[in-house]
């Protein structure tokens, strides 16, 4: 996009015009729903939107010597056996960092005194409005794991840069994942370097 053309850009306008919609199916978790929509064109379409009824929440958490946590289960959805970070979904109108040290616990046993939030994302932004709020956990204190009875899972403990190694040849294929560790990497190469400068 050029200059000029971003002088005249405005990113709150909506191009898109709803005429109706229909809720199709909803349960404790998603809802979904077709829109009849005029697209920015002005021709007639249809939108089908998954609606999130909680936000979803990735930490990444961190020890001294620089490893971190994966959680694996088999993901019902892609039919295939997944390594994540430690994530869940936190209800709306609960604050994120509350449902990031819940699902930290609950998954890995972890408590952590220290709490940075790295990224805020949306993981398919073309069917969801789900909304992603990663944060990187730090100062760490081994407790009890308490998994969810849909939950079969197992945690394994490795270096950091295994796991970032772990995305970039595909192993990690998890966005929320893919996203939190390769942010976490960058978030600590940034606090290494006024150390470095000061060297």
């Amino acid at each position: 996009m050029s200059h000029s053309a971003l002088s005249d850009f405005n990113p709150n306008h909506n191009p898109w015009r709803v005429l109706s919609t229909d809720l199709k199916y909803q349960n404790p978790w998603i809802s979904v729903r077709e829109d009849q929509v005029l697209n920015p064109a002005g021709g007639p379409g249809i939108y089908g939107v998954v609606s999130m009824k909680n936000k979803a929440i990735g930490i990444v958490p961190l020890d001294t010597d620089g490893n971190t946590w994966l959680v694996g289960q088999y993901r019902y959805t892609l039919n295939e056996y997944s390594w994540e970070i430690p994530m869940g979904g936190g209800p709306i109108e609960l604050d994120v960092l509350e449902s990031a040290q819940r699902e930290l616990r609950e998954e890995t046993g972890l408590l952590a005194r220290r709490w940075t939030t790295i990224s805020r994302i949306h993981t398919s932004n073309s069917v969801t409005d789900e909304e992603g709020f990663i944060f990187l956990a730090e100062d760490l204190e081994q407790g009890d794991v308490e998994p969810e009875e849909t939950e079969d899972l197992r945690v394994w403990k490795l270096p950091l840069a295994e796991a970032i190694r772990m995305v970039m040849d595909d192993r990690i294929t998890d966005a929320i994942s893919v996203a939190g560790l390769l942010k976490a990497e960058k978030v600590l190469a940034s606090r290494k370097q006024p150390e470095e400068a000061r060297s």
